[in-house]
Formats: structure tokens, sequence, C-alpha cells
């Protein structure tokens, strides 16, 4: 197995907004990037903005993406272990050995995405979870245009995809340039694919890095603060090893050393499953809160001529989707830059050989079901078995769950505030219409009027008025029923009506006693060693 690397560092500014820069260097990172946002003028945001390389692949995987359940948002950072820049022209071998020590060849690592995290923003603000998708889990593959690949490490999915296509996009005349372009563009949409289909849950945005635009951010803010719980080494020896020294406690990284942090993946077993690739992750996710961590010490959030300072470094390395609509996404992004995010790395069934190369088994419905808990969502029905009883077989990875929902559309209240009214016709404990208003508030929607039912339906009903079919659609999806559109119900309204029947949606955990802490939703849930809480030790979290 190649020594990868798609741990880029990224840092950010979109705008002008604090929580833009954040995303971007959140983005470098680890190789991908974050994009947070609180208010700013338009001319700002077009300051920061111009000359980012952007793809238009997200149009494409939206149309059969699966629906969302409310009105987060989910983005998607891609880490590339590619040692090329962005035409495909090679990086000078000596910079590759010396600075990044990531062997000696731009042909080494292809175009594995070895860092895959999605990072789900909640509707009504609330602590954002992230959840690293292992490198090598054995899924099944997507192209671009969603046909299988076929059976394969998540991570290669980008290139096999890109080669694939690579024949096509010659006969069509592209070459130099173009050609990287046409080709990434392919790889990236097949990564969101094989992602969307794994996970069950839809991309919303990217941002991809590289191992350059990793250094360079690194560069840019170095030095960086990071933490360890032990002593560790790791020396490049011919292109083996990351070329790690560091000392239990704080370390003061520069961007050479913190690519060597993020890339270590040598000498590091450890407890609680701290085993190489994995601990590597988590040292990833650390990684993004020191960075976000250094950004608000040195003043960068919120100063506009350093996050334009900090962008020029940024725009040659980092690509994001062009659907980003800042103004809009400010609403929800606050949690990024104020350090509430929890990272969390999904678990597997275990370790296996295919075609040769050592894999992670992976069941999806395991995964997806995982994930929508941590996400907050109603647990969905267990997928159809494997036929081969093989964990992560071929049917088990290509199988969605039964409760798979419709293609995916716009979040309805993310483009139009939709007011609902809960009303009670049930009797069973613990039912309140004000309860569910609640439950329907942290969706993302506006809270109506509440009260006892003026009718006593056995099932529950959902209403709505002209403008509210969408976010209907999303609510009726939470009771199991089909929404019915009304002349009576006023426009961007919706109405629920607990039948005499309902008891309560079983999936909602009961409400906490009053005054007692938060929950946090990834407790008791299997994952790949500690949740990495960028709120912990200062955003300096202590990692193996």
């Amino acid at each position: 197995m190649a020594d990868d690397t798609g741990d880029g560092t990224g840092a950010g500014a979109r705008r002008a907004s604090p929580a833009l820069v954040a995303g971007r260097v959140l983005a470098c990172t680890v190789g991908f990037a974050v994009f947070a946002a609180s208010g700013v003028v338009w001319y700002e945001y077009k300051q920061l903005t111009d000359g980012m390389t952007t793809s238009g692949v997200i149009a494409e995987t939206k149309k059969d993406a699966p629906k969302h359940l409310d009105n987060s948002v989910n983005l998607l950072l891609i880490g590339l272990d590619s040692r090329k820049n962005m035409d495909g022209t090679d990086l000078p071998p000596e910079f590759v050995q010396d600075e990044l020590h990531a062997g000696h060849s731009s042909d080494i690592g292809g175009y594995n995405t070895n860092s895959l995290i999605l990072l789900h923003i909640p509707a009504n603000g609330g602590k954002v979870q992230a959840v690293s998708i292992p490198r090598d889990d054995y899924v099944m593959t997507y192209g671009a245009d969603g046909s299988q690949l076929g059976m394969a490490k998540i991570k290669e999915a980008y290139g096999a995809a890109k080669e694939k296509a690579d024949a096509g996009l010659r006969a069509k005349g592209l070459k130099g340039a173009d050609l990287e372009k046409a080709g990434r563009d392919i790889g990236r949409a097949a990564t969101i694919r094989t992602v969307q289909k794994f996970l069950d849950q839809p991309v919303d945005h990217i941002a991809e890095v590289n191992l350059m635009g990793f250094y360079d951010i690194a560069k840019a803010l170095q030095p960086i603060d990071v933490c360890l719980t032990h002593d560790t080494r790791d020396p490049a020896m011919e292109g083996q090893g990351s070329g790690a020294d560091f000392h239990k406690g704080v370390n003061h990284l520069n961007a050479s050393q913190a690519l060597s942090f993020v890339r270590q993946r040598h000498n590091l077993d450890g407890p609680d499953g701290n085993t190489g690739d994995f601990a590597r992750t988590h040292r990833q996710q650390a990684f993004i809160s020191s960075v976000v961590h250094n950004l608000k010490q040195k003043g960068v959030l919120g100063d506009l001529a350093k996050m334009q300072e900090l962008m020029g470094v940024v725009q040659k390395d980092l690509v994001i989707d062009n659907e980003w609509n800042v103004l809009d996404f400010a609403q929800q992004a606050p949690n990024l830059t104020g350090g509430n995010v929890e990272f969390n790395t999904l678990t597997f069934d275990g370790f296996g050989t295919r075609n040769g190369q050592d894999v992670n088994l992976v069941t999806p419905a395991k995964v997806q079901k995982v994930v929508k808990q941590l996400f907050g969502y109603a647990d969905a029905a267990p997928a159809p078995a494997d036929p081969t009883g093989t964990p992560g077989g071929p049917a088990a990875a290509s199988a969605p769950a039964t409760t798979a929902p419709p293609a995916a559309t716009t979040p309805p209240a993310a483009a139009r505030p939709v007011t609902v009214d809960v009303f009670n016709a049930s009797s069973a404990a613990g039912v309140t219409s004000a309860g569910e208003a609640r439950a329907l508030v942290a969706m993302g929607f506006r809270e109506g009027r509440t009260g006892s039912a003026g009718t006593r339906p056995k099932t529950t009903t959902v209403s709505y008025g002209k403008g509210a079919k969408e976010a209907a659609e999303q609510i009726a999806a939470r009771y199991g029923v089909t929404a019915a559109e009304s002349a009576a119900t006023a426009a961007d309204h919706v109405v629920v009506t607990l039948g005499t029947a309902f008891t309560g949606v079983e999936a909602d955990p009961p409400a906490p006693p009053a005054g007692a802490a938060p929950t946090d939703p990834a407790a008791n849930l299997p994952m790949q060693g500690p949740a990495v809480d960028a709120q912990s030790d200062g955003g300096i979290p202590c990692v193996y």
C-alpha cells in the first residue's frame, strides 16, 4: 500500500466572513474545506472569492441524492492524494521528497481520496457532527454518471472514474490543463455519488485540496500547535515514513512538520483502536480544530485584510463547488468557527483481503444507521441482507436501505421560511403539541400555533398551503404519512394534526430532565476510537 496523503490542511475564507475563512482553512488543514459564514457584504464576498477554482459537479450529483429530512447542510471535505498541480503537471521531485516527505515521484498516490470527511451542520444550530470515512472501506463505487464501477476501496472511486473517462475526453480534443480539469470533475462526481450511496446521505457542497494545498496553508499559518498523548517517531526513509518526530504534549509545527503530523501511520499502535490509519484520521480531525484555533488567536477571523492575504494562498490549491450561497449559509455556520464541532471515525466489521488488497469490510446498512443516529434522524429499517453472507459484499454495498427517500430536492425552508402549526388529538402520555412543535423547529421550520385539535383523526395528518409542498413532504416523512394540499391552509404553512393513535416518533430520544446537561449524540454508537471534540483543551485536543 503506497504511503499516501490526502490529509491536506485547508484554510479558507470564501468571503469577508470569519466563518468562511475558517472554512477554507479547515479544508486545507485536512485536505478539505469547511465554509463557515457570518454576515458580510456582497462586495467583500466577491473580493475573497474572485479567482477561486470551482466545480459544477454538484448539480448532477444532487439529482439522485438521498433526500434531506430537514434543512441541515452536509459538506464533503476531500483530501486528494495527488502530487500534481491543478493543471496536471508534476510537483518538483525534490520538493515532494524533502518538504512533503511524500516519496520521490509525483506518480505516487495517484488520485486516491485518502481523506473523506462528511460534515453535518444542523438545521437549527447545535453541535456540528463530522464523520471521517476510513479510506480502505470496501464498498460499491460509482462513476460520475451513477453507474457501478465495482467493489473497491472507497478512496479509489476518484482515480478509477478519472482514468476510465480519459480516452473519451481525449477523443473530444481535450488536452493539458483542460483534460486535467475535466478528468478531476469526473473523479469528484464519482466520489460524491459513492459517498452518498454508502452513507445514504446527500452531499450539498464539496471542498477539495491536495498535498500542496495543505503545505501552502500550513506555511501561511505556521507555527501551528498540536498536542500528543505520547512521544512518537516515523523516520522518512526511501519514500517510506512521514518524517514525524514529536514529543508528548504540545508541539509547535512548521509546514513540513504539520504534513508529517497528519500523514504519520507507522508506530501508532495504541489504545482505543488508535492503530495506523485510524490514529492518523484522529490527527487530521485534531489538526482542523487546531487550525481554527490558530486563526482566532492570530486575529484572522473577522479581519478582511488578513483573510484576503490568506485567500491569495488558498486560491491556487482549493476547489469548491459552484453552488455555495454564502449569504444563506451564514445562518447555519457560526458553530464551525465557535469550535462546536465533534469528529468521529466510522467503524467497520473487520479486516479482510479482496483482490490482493487489505481492506476494511463494512455493512452499509449498519453504517447508514449509525450516521442517521449521529445526525439526529430516525432509525432506518435494515437494508436487505447480502445473500453471500459477506460483510460489505456486493449486494450489501449496492442495495439501498428499505427506507431510502426519493431523489433530493432543495430543502424548502432554505429557500423560504415555512411555518408549522401543530394540533394534538392524542391522549398518549408525553405527547403534546408543543413538544412536537419543538421537534419540527429542530428540523429547521418556524413554530406556529399549537394546541388541541378540533378534529380527532386516528392517523396523523399533514396538510399544506401554496409554496409549502416540499416542507410538508419532509414533515410527513417524520410521521410515515402522505402530505395533502389544502386550500384552507395558508401559503407557506403546514398543519400537523397528531392522530388519536399517535404515541410519539419511535426514534425520538426521551426529553432530558429539566436542567440536565445535553447528551452526546455519539454516545453508545460504534465508532473507531474516541471522538475528537474541537472544544476540548482550549481548541487543541490531544490525540495519540
